[in-house]
Formats: structure tokens, C-alpha cells, sequence
């Protein structure tokens, strides 16, 4: 947990630090996500939602923050996440913190105990080679899942991503697994497990000369669960 202050207060540290110098530039975003449904790692979190993230970058390291809110349904898990991140050439390595706020509980944010926090840590390690992506996120710390023991289960889940053009759209082939026992992920505590395979379109609307508004689509199913699902969305970015 200190190990995550120190890293988040060096990041902010040098970004504003390099703020004020004229030759080097700190990059900003801001965007939003409008989804049909919030499906995330084969797992279904909610009905309609709006997912905002806005984010800081300078040479190859960021920090982001993302939220999703459900809009249609008011029992929806409420979330908010912050990641610090650095890449260098395809090499990425980051850390995140999950914050989730569920319906009906008194979910505090600055609650940090083991047993009480609604927090998860992940650490991920990836690989961009091109034609092919590989990701592997793994639970440190926090409200973690147990293994079939009823220890901590560091949950892990890995993803292996192909993006392609076809047919003047952008496509992305993905296909995930959670690798050993947890039940972190559903119906998936008795060990390797393919969770997630799924297929994205994506393709942007001209709106008026200078912008368009980036529309996708996604199928997607979890073997694990025998559950299917489509996810249509749109992207609002200045």
C-alpha cells in the first residue's frame, strides 16, 4: 500500500514538474464511453453505462482515472479506478486500483483494512508485438478472491489481443483466460479457465468536417458460464 502512495506521488511529482518546463509537454485526455452493457473480462457488471476516464501522460508513463456508472439501473456496481503506467517501446507495466461501490452497502473509499476494503490492486505486465498482444493481470492486494484451499488467490487473468482491418472498420480478436483457481472471476474457483473470447468493430461516423464519432460493437461469450453477450457503444472525445 505505501509502495503505491510513493509511486502515485513520484508520478504526479514529475508531471507537474515538467508542466513548467517549456520544452517538455505533459499530454491530457478526456473521454467518455456510452455502453448497451458493462461486460468486462467475460463477466457481466451492469446494465447501460457511461464510463468517463480522463488521463496524464509524459514520456512513456501515465496516470489514468476511469469510472463506470450505470444509468438505467440504480443497483448497478459503481466504479472507479486509477492506474499508474509506463511503456517503453511494446513493453508495458502498470498498477491499478479498483474501487467498487455496491448497492445497498456502506462502501467507504479511504477504508484500506483487508477484510473490510472494497479495493483490488493488480499489477499487469504486457507485450505489444504488432499483429498480436499479450497481457497478464495478477491481484496483489486487497478484497482478492480465494483459491479452493480458502487461501488468497493472487486472481490472475491473461489476454491475448490480434486487431486487424477488414471491411473499412478496425477489428480487435481477443480471447482471455483466468490460468488457476479463484473465485475472483465466476465459475472459475476449479482452475484454468477460458473466460472471455470476443470479437470488436469498430468505425467512425463522420459528424461534421473536423470530427466523427467513434461507434463499436462487440460479441463476445464466456465458456466458463455459457453466457453470451453484444455490446453497442459509442466514444465521446474532444
Amino acid at each position: 500500500m505505501r509502495i503505491i502512495k510513493v509511486l502515485t506521488i513520484a508520478a504526479m511529482g514529475i508531471m507537474s514538474i515538467n508542466t513548467a518546463n517549456a520544452q517538455d509537454k505533459v499530454e491530457g485526455s478526456v473521454s467518455a464511453d456510452v455502453v448497451s452493457r458493462y461486460i468486462w473480462r467475460g463477466q457481466e457488471l451492469g446494465d447501460a453505462a457511461i464510463q468517463p476516464s480522463a488521463s496524464l501522460a509524459y514520456k512513456g508513463l501515465s496516470l489514468t482515472a476511469w469510472g463506470s456508472y450505470g444509468f438505467l439501473n440504480s443497483k448497478d456496481t459503481k466504479e472507479f479506478d486509477l492506474t499508474l503506467a509506463y511503456t517503453i517501446g511494446g513493453l508495458n507495466i502498470g498498477i491499478t486500483d479498483y474501487w467498487f461501490s455496491k448497492h445497498g452497502a456502506d462502501n467507504k473509499y479511504f477504508e484500506y483494512r483487508a477484510h473490510d476494503t472494497e479495493h483490488v490492486w493488480e499489477a499487469n505486465i504486457g507485450y505489444d508485438f504488432g499483429p498480436l498482444a499479450i497481457q497478464w493481470y495478477t491481484n496483489i492486494a486487497g478484497a482478492d478472491g480465494q483459491n479452493k484451499s480458502g487461501d488468497r488467490a493472487y486472481s490472475s487473468y491473461v489476454q491475448l489481443s490480434a486487431p486487424f482491418k477488414l471491411a473499412t472498420c478496425d477489428w480487435t480478436a481477443t480471447i482471455g483466460a483466468v490460468p488457476y483457481a479463484t473465485d475472483f472471476y465466476k465459475d472459475t474457483a476449479s482452475g484454468f479457465t477460458v473466460t472471455n473470447v470476443a470479437l470488436r468493430a469498430t468505425k467512425t461516423i463522420p459528424v461534421c468536417k473536423s470530427w466523427g464519432l467513434p461507434v463499436f460493437m462487440e460479441g463476445s461469450c464466456n465458456p466458463s458460464t455459457k453466457k453470451g453477450y453484444l455490446v453497442v457503444g459509442f466514444t465521446v472525445a474532444p
